[in-house]
């Protein structure tokens, strides 16, 4: 197998890159130059770590789920970053981003969000830090995920509703897009996905890979070894799944699902399954796998989850699945809310709408009966009881 790493231009493979506008060029420049020697210096990496365990919260337990392990007949672990402050795993990217800013000499942060969940993050390190935050969010994200913009909102974050398209996460982007446009030199955009334009997937990716790294010597210290068999994660532009894949992307003994939304089925024309009705193409600054016509329009993804209805996935992810390193596994919105009630009543757990897609995945897997499984708990489920009250109501 070939070792899976980004290179130096910023793909994976086929896919990635910068296709930005000539007035970016400079700001996106900048970042690539310095966020690799930034990361790496001791007193970033001291504040960094310090925020993420006094903070954040972490590291974020390891939890055998012992009846969920029963129902399936193999052994499954979750790793809990629904723990985490925020209540998410945006939090540990937005951290990261926020001391990056900083030493940019950057007093405006903007950010785009579908779920609100990282939206959440990017308000909370912008308070803590006492720094200007804008949060786009598309029109039909705000009536569905009010909570989150509640916590934005308390938090001292403006919440811009983007009003064209479908009036979700994409076209959010495209207002957090133009607003670093008009605002080159002061602003620091803080994309909460591995997506965009190099280098924000790799270095969202790096900021997130914490919970691989996590994982290996919890799963050391509970089962012997430090790899499970499969890797499960739910994946939008897939940050979450970045960060638990990222310590096993070149290690062959572990399978990595990636488990995206049908939302009303793949051939119903009411979804988000890009891995099966994508087609390689250039979306939000970097080249990868999205839904499209034939003469290049995006064709409008549908989600019951936010935080998943986008129509492209991270560069990443396209490279893993192409090459056959990943395996998707499609989910519809009835299977999602099934699986969240499911561990809700099975392990006291109310996992995001985000993170119940992943959990659907083990009724459509293959596995043998002394499998050690990890699903990445991406985000609780408080943003989301509102839609589950409607299904529990039907």
């Amino acid at each position: 197998m070939k070792t899976i790493a980004v290179d130096e231009h910023g793909y994976y493979g086929d896919f990635g890159g910068a296709y930005i506008p000539e007035m970016l060029y400079p700001n996106v420049e900048e970042l690539r130059q310095t966020y690799l020697s930034m990361m790496q210096e001791e007193k970033f990496q001291r504040d960094f770590q310090h925020l993420l365990r006094d903070y954040v919260g972490r590291p974020t337990p390891l939890y055998l789920a012992k009846r969920l392990s029963e129902r399936y007949g193999v052994t499954i672990y979750l790793k809990r970053e629904d723990l985490n402050h925020t209540g998410a795993h945006k939090i540990n990217n937005t951290i990261g981003q926020i001391l990056l800013a900083q030493r940019l000499g950057k007093k405006r942060i903007i950010a785009e969000t579908g779920a609100g969940q990282h939206g959440v993050a990017t308000a909370t390190v912008c308070a803590l830090m006492g720094v200007e935050c804008i949060v786009y969010m598309g029109e039909v994200d705000i009536a569905r995920q009010a909570p989150n913009v509640a916590r934005m909102r308390m938090l001292g974050a403006e919440v811009r509703p983007a009003m064209s398209g479908s009036r979700t996460l994409k076209d959010a982007t495209n207002e957090a897009i133009r607003d670093w446009i008009n605002n080159p030199t002061d602003t620091h955009y803080i994309i909460g996905s591995v997506v965009g334009p190099h280098p924000y997937p790799d270095m969202v990716a790096r900021f997130q890979s914490v919970i691989s790294e996590e994982m290996r010597y919890q799963l050391e210290e509970h089962t012997g070894r430090d790899y499970p068999d499969a890797v499960i994660a739910c994946v939008g532009g897939g940050s979450n799944a970045a960060g638990a894949f990222y310590h096993y992307l070149n290690d062959e003994r572990v399978r990595l699902i990636a488990v995206e939304a049908a939302g009303l089925g793949i051939d119903s024309g009411e979804s988000a399954a890009t891995s099966v009705l994508g087609t390689e193409g250039v979306i939000h600054g970097s080249r990868t796998l999205l839904m499209q016509t034939e003469d290049g329009q995006i064709i409008e993804p549908y989600s019951i989850s936010a935080g998943l209805d986008y129509p492209g996935i991270g560069p990443m992810h396209a490279h893993l699945i192409k090459t056959g390193r990943a395996e998707a596994i499609h989910v519809t919105d009835e299977e999602a809310l099934k699986a969240a009630l499911d561990v809700s009543r099975t392990e006291g757990i109310i996992p995001a709408l985000e993170t119940a897609h992943a959990f659907s995945a083990l009724d459509k897997m293959k596995y043998n009966a002394d499998d050690v499984l990890v699903i990445c708990l991406s985000g609780r489920g408080d943003k989301d009881l509102d839609t589950y009250m409607k299904y529990l109501d039907r």
